[in-house]
């Protein structure tokens, strides 16, 4: 990949790149004591997984719906007595994610070279409360949200939204994603995609693969 001057804006992932969705992992033991670990997977997953199946529906449905949905089925799935006020509270965990621990000197760094932007599948109110709660608005140039398509990453249409609010062709964009899927479906549209796995995963064996593979956010300044 070039330097940082064939890039002219940088755009995160929210959900596992920049927001911690593990940290509703303590709110679920809470609930569910014992089986918080197992709850805040499967949620994750069928929360996912909708997005998938509505967008191939072509039936969308928001982020906060979708995601309360893998809820109530991740309960029902692991037999967990899901009572009103606890979905209320659990849900509630999504207004407030927290940061990364690298994700403010990562972007404060990188805000003095290029624009920064988020592009996520979560709703706008979703998303600007998670930027307020955890502090990393004041970093972000704009907050770009899949609603204004009505279909999901990793439609080439969700990606097509970086380049309207830009003017910019999807080389101009450097993309980061700590979730594969999304990071193969950003190099298949045409970003310069770096995937932050830090995990130490295997790559899916899906082909176009990203252009840099990251362990930690705090990485990418030296990246581009």
């Amino acid at each position: 990949m070039n330097g940082p001057k064939a890039l002219r804006v940088l755009v995160f992932d929210a959900y596992g790149t920049l927001f911690d969705v593990q940290s509703v992992q303590l709110a679920c033991e809470r609930a569910f004591p014992g089986n918080g670990n197992a709850l805040t997977e499967l949620w994750r997953q069928k929360q996912l997984e909708y997005t998938w199946q509505v967008s191939l529906m072509g039936a969308y449905q928001d982020f906060w719906a979708l995601t309360r949905a893998g809820l109530i089925q991740a309960c029902g799935l692991l037999r967990l007595p899901l009572t009103g006020p606890m979905e209320i509270e659990l849900m509630e965990q999504y207004w407030q994610l927290q940061a990364f621990p690298d994700a403010h000197q990562t972007l404060e760094k990188l805000q003095r070279k290029l624009p920064l932007a988020i592009l996520s599948n979560g709703t706008p109110d979703m998303l600007a409360r998670a930027a307020t709660h955890s502090g990393l608005g004041p970093l972000l140039d704009s907050i770009l949200s899949v609603d204004a398509v009505r279909v999901f990453k990793p439609s080439p249409r969700a990606y097509q939204i970086v380049c309207d609010r830009y003017d910019v062709s999807p080389q101009d964009v450097g993309f980061v994603s700590g979730n594969s899927w999304d990071a193969h479906g950003a190099k298949s549209f045409g970003f310069n995609v770096f995937w932050l796995n830090r995990a130490n995963r295997p790559d899916d064996p899906l082909s176009p693969h990203p252009d840099r593979v990251l362990k930690a956010l705090a990485d990418l300044p030296l990246a581009i």
